[in-house]
């Protein structure tokens, strides 16, 4: 994604119940101070965020970071507890008011899914009945609250497969943002070819980076990011985090992007800047990739093909 000025496309994952009902608002706040538009992506079911605590047994590395993010001060105590000690909330449900919100203050809205944990920890071992089921749970409860159909969607934990890939075909989207790392592409695997526009997430999340060296203050750590934006990049910041424990930072963080020039776009213009003219994306291999200070391994595109013999649209 190259453009003559910087250009950054802040992607908004709503992954919780507490992140949703009380960090939408304070973002919403900064982004309308700023007169920034955003894309939000919002989890629709249960908030199971209790039962990601089992990755301290599955996953290298999740209690390194657990600790070195204070995931506790992020997310909060209710959260880290809900779906196991305490009931799972349905977001949807529950929050619809506030989800649709985001779209009346003028800001592009999409589907992140439906139960964020267990899309995160069980996909790979989820059936195609089971991906279509929660598929299918995320996108009528989307239409329910907002009365048109999603035209974009972004996986949790940057965790895809092929047999989801082919399912997200169906739905005609105009983009998805699914991965990490490098500019928008078309995926393939297992010898397919598929039809949606992929825009992936460019730079590291706020909480791959707290604690680490980059974080030695405040200041420190919004230069790093400051430094980040080169050309059109993605930036996928989190209700909980940018919207709570740190939107105080987050704002001046925003502040100085403004003084650098930094242009702000949405999701939905780079797509259509992107398909405006198809013989020019790429085709990239799905595969999977550890990204620093993350546990586990995220979904990106490895260089595939030139472009050209691209799926129609």
């Amino acid at each position: 994604m190259t453009s003559s000025h910087p250009r950054l496309a802040l992607k908004v994952d709503c992954d919780t119940f507490e992140g949703t009902q009380k960090g939408i608002p304070q973002l919403l706040r900064l982004f309308d101070k700023a007169s920034i538009r955003a894309t939000f992506f919002f989890t629709l079911g249960p908030d199971t965020s209790g039962r990601a605590v089992m990755r301290v047994f599955t996953r290298k590395g999740f209690l390194r970071k657990m600790l070195r993010s204070n995931a506790v001060a992020l997310y909060g105590p209710k959260t880290m507890l809900y779906g196991t000690l305490l009931p799972a909330p349905m977001i949807g449900e529950k929050c619809s008011e506030v989800i649709r919100s985001v779209a009346a203050a003028g800001h592009e809205v999409g589907i992140h899914g439906w139960d964020h944990v267990r899309w995160h920890d069980r996909l790979d071992r989820m059936s195609e009945d089971q991906i279509t089921r929660d598929v299918e749970r995320a996108h009528g409860v989307f239409t329910q609250i907002f009365e048109k159909k999603a035209h974009a969607v972004a996986a949790p934990g940057w965790h895809v497969t092929p047999a989801y890939l082919q399912i997200q075909d169906a739905y005609r989207l105009l983009y998805a943002s699914n991965t990490r790392g490098g500019s928008p592409c078309f995926l393939e695997a297992d010898g397919v070819r598929f039809k949606t526009l992929e825009i992936p997430s460019t730079l590291p999340t706020w909480d791959e980076v707290l604690g680490t060296p980059e974080d030695q203050n405040e200041a420190a750590f919004i230069d790093y990011f400051r430094k980040q934006i080169r050309q059109t990049e993605v930036h996928s910041i989190h209700t909980e985090v940018e919207g709570r424990a740190y939107s105080g930072r987050f704002e001046r963080q925003l502040d100085a992007w403004q003084a650098d020039g930094v242009q702000f776009v949405t999701l939905e213009e780079v797509a259509n800047e992107v398909l405006a003219d198809r013989s020019r994306i790429p085709v990239r291999r799905h595969v999977r990739i550890a990204i620093p200070n993350r546990a586990g391994f995220v979904s990106s595109g490895a260089p595939s093909t030139r472009a050209g013999d691209l799926p129609s649209s």
